[in-house]
């Protein structure tokens, strides 16, 4: 039998569960993770690698209509994966009635890319099985989808499923990354993002949205299998800074053991982690602290 290899991107729409899919497919936590739509800001590859396939993730931000260059980023960024790609697996949600004008705007541009896209219709969990039937109709008239899927992203048997269908689809190939690699994401990042999934678990809706963060010392200390961490956590405005801190520094202590937890289970190693809030306006539009946080190339 054959060995295939190739990169397949996930798309879709905020919050229809891109990164709970991927990390139930590589069985690992390497994306966050959050009700709150636009949880995920970069390109995450993840490798997966099977006895007669190794397949590369990209999960990408959910794609929407921009409010800011940070937003803007993000949309580009999934966008652009669409030719360089050997799959595109495009998630909808089972919940949705009839096509809205979000996925008419992804089918669009699907439509300019000869790349095969699988169309997977998630949470069907959540409802009966005839409500799935007509919308598997509509999309199948709105593209020509190599397969539709009915899936849930939180049942264990849809990895299996879809790693059936995807290798169908897969060129035969090499393997493209070493058999114990799980992702290419640097540490630094992935540390970033724990901490900030921490925030969009505890903070009102609107607070997250607007913050980043920074590490600015990552030090480890082998004697002591200590990893020293110092972050900046930046907001828009004083009053943001204010509900981040919390009453007499709770939330921000909240914040910190919680991301710190994590990441001592990412790394496999004691942590000491130091957070800070400050307050930069509009970081959002400046291309100086999108660069500063890695969001622009």
């Amino acid at each position: 039998m054959a060995f295939k290899s190739g990169f397949i991107t996930i798309i879709g729409r905020p919050n229809v569960g891109k990164s709970t899919l991927l990390n139930l497919l590589t069985g690992e936590k390497v994306a966050i993770m959050s009700k709150k739509p636009q949880t995920t800001r970069h390109n995450i590859r993840t490798v997966v690698t099977r006895d007669d396939f190794q397949m590369v993730f990209v999960d990408t931000p959910g794609i929407h209509n921009p409010k800011n260059k940070l937003g803007e980023f993000m949309r580009n960024s999934a966008i652009e994966t669409l030719d360089d790609v050997d799959i595109i697996l495009y998630l909808v949600e089972a919940t949705d009635r009839t096509i809205g004008p979000g996925d008419e705007s992804i089918i669009s541009a699907l439509s300019k890319t000869e790349t095969p896209v699988i169309l997977a219709i998630n949470k069907v969990d959540l409802v009966e099985k005839q409500r799935i039937l007509p919308l598997i109709e509509q999309y199948s008239k709105a593209y020509d989808f190599k397969e539709i899927i009915p899936i849930s992203a939180i049942d264990a048997k849809t990895a299996d499923l879809l790693f059936k269908v995807l290798k169908e689809y897969l060129p035969e190939g090499e393997k493209l990354y070493p058999d114990d690699m799980l992702t290419d994401q640097p540490a630094r990042v992935m540390v970033q993002e724990l901490i900030r999934e921490k925030m969009l678990e505890l903070l009102d809706e609107e607070v997250p949205h607007g913050v980043g963060v920074e590490v600015v010392r990552y030090k480890e200390n082998e004697e002591q299998d200590i990893l020293g961490i110092d972050a900046n956590i930046y907001c828009e405005k004083t009053s943001h800074k204010g509900i981040i801190i919390g009453k007499g520094g709770a939330m921000l202590k909240k914040i910190g053991t919680r991301a710190r937890e994590d990441i001592e289970r990412l790394l496999g190693m004691k942590v000491v982690l130091k957070l800070w809030v400050k307050v930069k306006e509009d970081w959002r539009n400046s291309d100086f602290m999108l660069n500063e946080l890695g969001y622009k190339s």
